[in-house]
């Protein structure tokens, strides 16, 4: 299973920051070619990612370069420069519809063809940051097989509603849900989007771990440090990791008393609860924390 808790932007016209990447721990880096770039470094910032993908993928960590929409007319440039055996997927922005994603998905197969890289191997995650995107997104999510997760852009999305961000975020509480449900849906990960106020720690946490419990699996990085934070909110903690043993082993109790429930702590304990403690508990283990 995929498992993409902290995804690190780096902005692609950065050389040096790019070359820092081995000290840092994301479980993905994402170089990238687009809002972290001006329109007149976009050339220099092809050239500079071009040149550090080897080095990236010595660090272990997934590759996911953040490309230019489709209706910039950037794209094809973008993919010349960053298509090769070393990246895991692509992040792409402004998706509107299923339309859009096949074209893109054309363009990826002609990048590949020219750099003998298996037709289909390289995967996208699609920024899902317009009105239009997430009234549409299961139809979207389910029309490509290179599709492994979604992104939610808060800032492009409050945008193109015409609507002010707010601190208590319920401006785009709808669209998170919306998003979550509709990439469960179509068995993809929904990752959320970045927290810009990146000296505040605590904040961070709390908006990490609101995300995590309605449904996101992970969250974009905009800083180094905001990294461990979101891995911690991303991942089981003990606490999960010790009820959910201790769920399934009283409902083992109550099975052998031929009971089909039971309860812990004042709550009920039946099979739904069950599998849900058998799951977290298989993240863990993928996650190694157990």
């Amino acid at each position: 299973m995929l498992y993409l808790r902290s995804l690190l932007f780096i902005p692609g016209n950065q050389p040096k920051m790019l070359s820092k990447a081995e000290n840092v721990f994301p479980d993905a880096f994402i170089p990238d070619l687009e809002d972290s770039v001006a329109w007149e470094d976009k050339d220099d910032a092809r050239n500079v990612v071009h040149s550090h993908l080897d080095m990236l993928s010595q660090t272990s960590k997934l590759i996911i370069p953040r490309v230019n929409a489709l209706e910039t007319g950037l794209l094809k440039k973008d993919l010349q420069a960053v298509i090769n055996k070393n990246i895991f997927a692509l992040a792409i922005g402004k998706i509107y519809s299923s339309k859009d994603v096949q074209e893109i998905s054309k363009l990826i197969s002609d990048a590949e063809k020219k750099q003998n890289i298996e037709n289909g191997s390289i995967k996208l995650i699609l920024w899902m940051e317009t009105a239009q995107a997430i009234i549409n997104a299961y139809e979207i999510l389910t029309s490509n097989k290179r599709i492994v997760g979604s992104a939610f852009g808060a800032e492009d999305f409050t945008n193109d509603m015409g609507i002010p961000r707010t601190e208590n975020e319920q401006e785009i509480l709808f669209a998170r849900n919306q998003l979550s449900i509709a990439s469960k849906a179509a068995n993809v990960i929904a990752l959320d989007t970045p927290f810009f106020a990146f000296k505040n720690p605590e904040s961070l946490r709390n908006n990490s771990l609101f995300a995590r419990s309605i449904g996101f699996k992970g969250k974009f990085a905009i800083h180094p440090a905001q990294i461990d934070i979101i891995n911690e909110c991303f991942s089981p903690s003990q606490k999960e990791i010790d009820h959910a043993i201790k769920v399934i082993e009283i409902f083992e109790e109550a099975k052998k008393q031929g009971r089909g429930s039971t309860s812990l702590d004042g709550l009920v304990i039946d099979v739904p609860v069950v599998k849900r403690a058998e799951s977290l508990l298989k993240i863990s283990k993928d996650m190694g924390k157990i």
